[in-house]
């Protein structure tokens, strides 16, 4: 078949069967990796918002014991030789228990901000990753240097009179420790972050 001006004429061929057969009721294409992707996935999520949640505790603990050793070491002023401010070591304690609070203060109000608004302070999460590291490492070690400097002075304190003035001493104290072990544990799940983290 040709046309009047000698050009072979095109038929019309229908279009070929589509290979599915029926178009209501096609299987969806299968997805890479089956079903074990979405459950790894989810457990993922569960594992960094677990670690969001233990951080937060974590550093609530060495805010409140941070806290506490502030408010009793500022309020051991008894009198008569008895007030902390007489003795370096237990200034060092209240100046590293107040450099606590604010920084676990802080901390903390970063993390409640993240976890109920879902956004970040910092642009980046490297930056944040890297913050949470080093300050609770610097932290935590200030706090074991200024308890460990205090235990000698209050130790010989006791041997002199057991009052409230070396109990008040000795909570304060207590507190940093208590405040120095949350921080440190903080300071490990941080690295951990840092390490496992990508940055994409």
């Amino acid at each position: 078949m040709t046309d009047p001006d000698g050009t072979p004429k095109a038929t019309a061929t229908p279009p070929p069967p589509s290979e599915s057969g029926d178009v209501e009721n096609q299987t969806p294409p299968a997805v890479e990796g089956g079903p074990g992707v979405v459950s790894n996935i989810m457990r993922r999520w569960k594992r960094e918002d677990l670690r969001k949640k233990g951080s937060l505790a974590l550093r609530g603990v060495g805010l409140l014991c941070s806290l506490l050793a502030f408010i009793i070491m500022a309020s051991n002023k008894h009198g008569d030789g008895r007030n902390f401010d007489q003795y370096e070591e237990y200034r060092y304690v209240l100046a590293i228990a107040i450099l606590s609070t604010l920084y676990t203060g802080l901390q903390v109000f970063r993390h409640v901000h993240e976890l109920s608004t879902g956004r970040e302070v910092f642009s980046s999460r490297r930056n944040s990753a890297l913050l949470d590291f080093f300050g609770d490492q610097v932290i935590a070690y200030l706090l074991i240097s200024a308890a460990s400097a205090a235990v000698p002075l209050t130790n010989s304190l006791r041997e002199g009179a057991d009052n409230i003035f070396t109990d008040s001493s000795a909570s304060a104290i207590s507190m940093e420790f208590l405040a120095f072990f949350s921080l440190a544990v903080s300071a490990l799940i941080s690295g951990y972050k840092l390490a496992n983290e990508t940055y994409i």
